[in-house]
């Protein structure tokens, strides 16, 4: 993440977590040493956009930049109107980011969030192999996170990527005071965490098609 993405991250924030307050300060996170963001975007592959609208392709389009990111295009028109209006022509569509806190040996996710119209197409899943990519290369230990008790679907994610559950934090969440589950993965430095990695990083490709991932 960088400067001229806050916008666009914030605007994802709000459409992913709309009951959270305060929302965060981005450009505060970005000063942070202990803070990195790694986001998800769509670049420009049709030269100029039409008016209003973000320059994309159709579906069945290969482009250079990743089969993932192609198939986000169904509904792209209205999605714009609707849910984009921070983008600017000429700029990357932000569609998600994961935030993270490095502290001694230990990397901690403090947020992942997905626009909701392309949610259910792998870009959480690939945010968070990014992120421990990201973890192994900073040498942290471990990972830990918190997640809400009822979100089943992302405790399913995180336990396929080595997290186990660890403890509760009681009133977590100041929207509804939900508790939150503390899940932390076995170690990353071990040669069986990096084949399982390898193991799910090519399922993941397999599936969703390749997109360039960089951790820097």
């Amino acid at each position: 993440m960088e400067e001229r993405d806050l916008r666009q991250v914030s605007e994802v924030e709000k459409d992913a977590f709309p009951t959270q307050f305060p929302p965060t300060s981005f450009r505060r996170e970005l000063r942070k040493r202990i803070a990195r963001y790694l986001i998800v975007a769509r670049g420009d592959v049709h030269g100029r956009p039409s008016p209003g609208l973000p320059p994309l392709p159709n579906s069945e389009v290969e482009s250079a930049d990743g089969l993932l990111l192609n198939r986000l295009v169904r509904g792209a028109r209205e999605v714009w109107r609707r849910h984009a209006a921070s983008w600017r022509p000429g700029e990357e569509l932000v569609a998600g980011f994961v935030g993270l806190w490095y502290v001694v040996d230990e990397a901690h996710i403090v947020s992942i969030g997905v626009r909701a119209e392309y949610r259910g197409l792998g870009l959480g899943e690939m945010l968070l192999i990014s992120a421990i990519e990201q973890a192994r290369q900073m040498k942290s230990r471990v990972m830990i996170l918190e997640v809400r008790m009822s979100n089943y679907v992302a405790q399913n994610l995180y336990k396929k990527y080595g997290f186990t559950k660890r403890g509760v934090r009681k009133g977590y969440y100041s929207d509804n005071r939900e508790d939150a589950l503390i899940m932390t993965t076995t170690p990353l430095d071990t040669d069986d965490y990096a084949r399982n990695l390898e193991r799910l990083a090519d399922a993941h490709e397999s599936r969703w098609g390749r997109s360039p991932r960089s951790t820097s």
